[in-house]
């Protein structure tokens, strides 16, 4: 089978927004070994939609689509497939009920525009969307050779498409290939290293068309090793997974933090928390985000291993040294982290200087900063709040298995 993504939205093809959604998307149905050949983008205009959806039912075997599932007129991917397919658009009673039990949920009336989100492609089946207002269609486009294109129209919202994705898609397609079994996943997270670099340092274990899949994907400095393996039964998949993990363990030592949906932030405060050690911090240079990585993360947690920070701004007191021991001092804590103001270094990069102070002693890291205005910072942040994580693990021992995702 081969697949095409299709993003729906003016603001995708103005270039307002980024479509996160067909990178995801193709991720996972790289996953279920269902290789992604197209990514289309349309204008929220129904020529444009048609013209979108034909060519995708007639090159590939399997399409899906986000965006253009709300009430208002704009929202045209139901009357685009209408219109592909040669139907005539219905009003779902499954669907109308669903749509309504939001509203009363929320104990509010439903406005009578959202009952165009009831409205379905004569022959299609709804794709129940337990987050939101519009549910989704599944729909069979006849190509002109004969055979058929299976269409999967998914919200343009993340968090619903997501769970809309895994609850019903998934099964479906994973139902459609002869060979039917369990596909298990594992995300590896890793931090302190290049996406190059990383794939250097496991060799031959990213590469197409292996068993079991891993793929490497970076996102703000955070690397990403999903392993993704397909077997007769859950515990053949563990297991196959397990040799992997191991491996990326062994070749990566303390670049990996976590598993699945752990930040660096998560992993500090765990480590924090597990040495009975309680930090604060001062920064110039990342202006407030160390505080609220570390803040958010010991909120999550439910720990009370995060003192509290300071934003400071530059002139004041430059020192690194001086502000870790002062906001350590004010806060009663063990540890004290400080960021200073950017700095140009005798090769001409931009650098900050950050620092962790304890009774031990002063650790420093002297950070290059790049990729931007918008990343440099939350890097040069996750690089602080990393440090502590090193700090405190004077070795790491490999973290038990815990929350695989299975699709059946």
């Amino acid at each position: 089978m081969r697949a095409e993504v299709i993003a729906i939205g003016d603001e995708l093809t103005t270039g307002a927004r980024l479509d996160t959604n067909s990178q995801w998307l193709s991720a996972e149905l790289a996953v279920l070994g269902i290789p992604v050949v197209f990514h289309t983008t349309a204008t929220d205009t129904l020529e444009a939609g048609v013209e979108a959806f034909r060519i995708a039912a007639g090159r590939a075997d399997v399409v899906v689509a986000t965006g253009g599932l709300g009430p208002t007129a704009d929202d045209l991917t139901r009357d685009v497939l209408a219109a592909v397919a040669g139907q005539p658009l219905e009003l779902s009673a499954e669907a109308l009920v669903a749509v309504e039990s939001r509203f009363a949920r929320r104990g509010m009336p439903m406005p009578e525009t959202n009952r165009r989100q009831a409205l379905f492609p004569r022959g299609s089946r709804m794709i129940p969307n337990p987050d939101g207002t519009a549910p989704g269609l599944d729909v069979d486009l006849l190509r002109s050779d004969g055979g058929r294109s299976r269409v999967f129209a998914l919200p343009g919202v993340p968090a619903e498409m997501k769970r809309m994705w895994r609850q019903t898609v998934v099964p479906v397609l994973l139902a459609m290939q002869p060979e039917r079994g369990t596909i298990v996943q594992r995300r590896i997270k890793c931090f302190g290293a290049g996406e190059s670099a990383i794939e250097a340092m496991l060799p031959d274990l990213v590469r197409r068309g292996r068993e079991p899949l891993v793929g490497i994907t970076a996102h703000e400095a955070t690397i990403t090793l999903r392993i993704a393996a397909r077997g007769r039964d859950e515990a053949a998949c563990r297991a196959a997974i397990a040799a992997d993990e191991a491996t990326i363990r062994s070749c990566l030592g303390l670049l990996v933090y976590g598993v699945e949906d752990d930040e660096v932030e998560d992993a500090a405060i765990r480590a924090a928390a597990a040495a009975g050690i309680s930090l604060a911090s001062g920064e110039i240079g990342t202006q407030g985000r160390v505080a609220a990585l570390l803040a958010q993360s010991d909120a999550r947690a439910g720990e009370r291993m995060f003192r509290g920070g300071t934003v400071l701004s530059p002139g004041a007191t430059d020192d690194p040294v001086a502000i870790a021991e002062r906001v350590r001092r004010d806060a009663g804590a063990d540890l004290g982290l400080a960021v200073g103001p950017p700095q140009t270094d005798a090769d001409g990069n931009v650098v900050l200087d950050i620092v962790l102070v304890s009774d031990a002693g002063v650790e420093r890291v002297t950070h290059r900063l790049g990729g931007g205005a918008t990343l440099a910072p939350s890097r040069a942040a996750k690089t602080a709040v990393d440090l502590v994580r090193r700090s405190l693990l004077a070795a790491r021992a490999p973290e038990p298995t815990r929350n695989l995702e299975v699709m059946r």
